[in-house]
């Protein structure tokens, strides 16, 4: 595999070319000349037996491929200085890198982050998003929050919360003479997701109104698109708490029915069994726990 790899020095000033849009705006990032530049780029072209950048007036522009592959190997040089980062000598930068799904990262992981950050002001959380319907645990993370664990037994995983499901809407939409019966979603317009097809079908069975019906649905590919068209007052949709309790709390969501829940899904926090393991990650991770239990 090794031999394979592209000459490392041509493959940098490569992808700074493609990013900084030309060889000149290369050469001053790289504190080389436009020659240098030059040499290298033809070196990489050479190696890929393909061309990677055309003359457009005045300036070597990238082709729509050396973008596509610039952006695949700059993703590569993060993750290398990232491992070179968490691996080297420095102990005084103390870094956790969370995998998320992107709507318990953005609605309950994230607004809770500066209470850790008050204990633990030297750690620094990067939170990395992936999207429910993707259960593959890709990327670089030290752990990761997950609705399912992997069978794979390569990751130590404890609970961390379970959600429970009930109506959600704008606060400008919940209104005593327009809901106060459960009867009455009937003439409201529902939203729902495609990644989550039966919310509405298991809430109105787990509180005894399973003929119920709207009289027009929206329907968005991932859930948080169908979270901001709740708060954008479109219709009623079913969300998990705690999960979206800081909507609650700010006001963008209300539950008119909080009492009537059904079962949602149960977070996990996983932890690969060969990662490195530091007093400020166990911290994190009981911190975690703790977070997980709290209760409105």
């Amino acid at each position: 595999m090794r031999s394979r790899l592209p000459p490392l020095n041509a493959l940098r000033v490569f992808e700074v070319a493609a990013r900084a849009g030309s060889y000149s705006a290369a050469a001053r990032e790289l504190n080389l000349t436009h020659g240098a530049v030059s040499r290298h780029i033809a070196i990489l072209e050479e190696w890929l037996g393909q061309p990677l950048f055309a003359l457009e007036g005045k300036s070597m522009v990238a082709s729509g491929y050396a973008r596509a592959f610039a952006r695949e190997i700059g993703g590569a040089f993060d993750h290398i200085a990232d491992a070179a980062e968490r691996y080297g000598k420095s102990h005084d930068h103390k870094v956790i890198r969370v995998s998320a799904a992107a709507t318990v990262a953005m609605r309950w992981l994230i607004p809770r982050l500066p209470l850790f950050t008050a204990i633990h002001p030297d750690v620094d959380v990067r939170v990395s998003t992936t999207l429910t319907s993707d259960s593959a645990l890709r990327g670089s993370f030290d752990l990761a929050i997950r609705r399912e664990v992997p069978a794979d037994g390569q990751f130590q995983a404890s609970p961390l919360f379970e959600e429970r499901n009930t109506v959600i809407a704008s606060p400008a939409l919940i209104t005593p003479a327009r809901l106060s019966s459960v009867e009455q979603l009937a003439a409201e317009t529902w939203l729902t997701t495609q990644s989550r097809p039966r919310d509405w079908e298991e809430w109105t069975d787990a509180v005894g109104q399973p003929a119920l019906r709207a009289s027009r649905t929206l329907r968005f590919d991932h859930f948080f698109v169908t979270l901001q068209a709740a708060v954008d007052g479109l219709g009623f949709g079913i969300g998990p708490f705690p999960t979206l309790e800081s909507d609650c709390t700010l006001g963008r969501l209300q539950r008119p029915f909080p009492e009537l829940t059904c079962k949602g899904a149960t977070y996990y926090v996983l932890v690969p069994l060969d990662a490195d393991k530091p007093v400020h990650m166990r911290d994190f991770i009981d911190w975690l726990k703790a977070r997980g239990e709290d209760r409105p």
